[in-house]
């Protein structure tokens, strides 16, 4: 496992800022791809200890993720009446302020887009949106595949065949988060005991996303160098996640927690608008087929252990997500 005591000589851990005062510090495990026979281990470790990592050496191109990020920028600049001529939700497309329909709201607005649809706002913005989101499938099969490997069990693609799949039902999503200066007057939930320095002494900052778990299998996410990114560890303890926008953070997803008979952590998050700067993040979201079957893995399965929830499609349960808010506990609903 690994351990909070272990910064000094492991360079792969980075500290966090605690948000509470249960404990200093955090360490987010990091990845490196480079070297895939420990990576596959350390994945493991950080699935249950965490339910979260950044990953570095990930083999997506640089370039390919700035000209993407440009175009969002462009995207979202926009004035809000030419905003809104493109592709208003239905549930996908843009947003503002709204998240979801059952009365969530955050500092926010959104594209959200399914991964084999991009109509926004031209031919370029299209094109390097499908590139990236097959890179980052690709880099979501890498990495499903060595989680199958340190898990020890076969076949290897058992977790990435869902992705891989030509049904697979992904989402791709850009959000943007204005800066929030006069943050005593700005309406809406609160996160907890949080300050910073931008934030001390000013009032309580504005959420731009609220707490949730990500329902699909597996998240792939990164932004640009703004922080605001917040995880909840196992004993309900927040961190602020420091930005790295060079580098991917993977989030195990309520279908993972699942499937490893909750020995993987579904990660609860959030995000903090800043004061001064915007922050925008791409996210994927890789999910299987519509009508893939979901239960805990028979190989997960320890003898006496039983299984800790009931079989369900994914449309079952991504219909079960457009009926709850943000924070509630999805999963309970399928627990035995």
């Amino acid at each position: 496992m690994v351990m909070l005591s272990d910064i000094e000589s492991n360079p792969l851990l980075e500290i966090c800022p605690s948000i509470s005062n249960k404990t200093k510090y955090t360490r987010i495990p990091i990845i490196d791809l480079a070297c895939p026979q420990d990576a596959k281990h350390l994945i493991v470790n950080a699935c249950q200890d965490y339910g979260f990592f950044k990953v570095i050496n990930h083999g997506v191109s640089p370039l390919l993720v700035s000209k993407l990020e440009k175009e969002a920028i462009f995207f979202f600049n926009m004035s809000q009446s030419e905003k809104d001529q493109h592709v208003p939700p239905n549930p996908l497309g843009y947003g503002k302020n709204k998240i979801g329909p059952n009365g969530d709201e955050g500092r926010v607005e959104y594209l959200l887009l399914s991964s084999s649809n991009f109509p926004t706002n031209g031919g370029v913005f299209s094109s390097l949106a499908k590139e990236y989101v097959e890179e980052v499938r690709k880099l979501g099969c890498s990495i499903l595949e060595l989680m199958a490997e340190g898990l020890e069990i076969e076949p290897k693609n058992v977790l990435s065949r869902m992705l891989s799949d030509d049904n697979a039902d992904t989402v791709f999503r850009l959000n943007h988060y204005p800066p929030c200066v006069n943050l005593e007057s700005e309406p809406g939930p609160n996160p907890d005991s949080y300050t910073n320095h931008r934030t001390m002494n000013r009032g309580r900052p504005t959420i731009g996303f609220g707490e949730h778990t990500d329902p699909q299998l597996i998240t792939i996410a990164r932004s640009n160098a703004t922080s605001g990114l917040q995880i909840c560890l196992a004993d309900g303890t927040w961190v602020a996640v420091p930005h790295d926008d060079s580098s991917f953070f993977i989030n195990v997803d309520d279908l993972l927690q699942v499937m490893t008979n909750g020995r993987f952590r579904s990660v609860k998050h959030r995000v903090v608008a800043d004061s001064l700067k915007s922050r925008v993040s791409m996210i994927y979201f890789g999910g299987p087929p519509l009508m893939e079957k979901i239960s805990p893995l028979d190989s997960l399965i320890e003898p006496g252990e039983e299984s800790m929830y009931h079989e369900f499609t994914w449309f079952e349960y991504k219909s079960c997500t457009y009926k709850t808010r943000l924070a509630d506990n999805r999963l309970s609903l399928f627990h035995k």
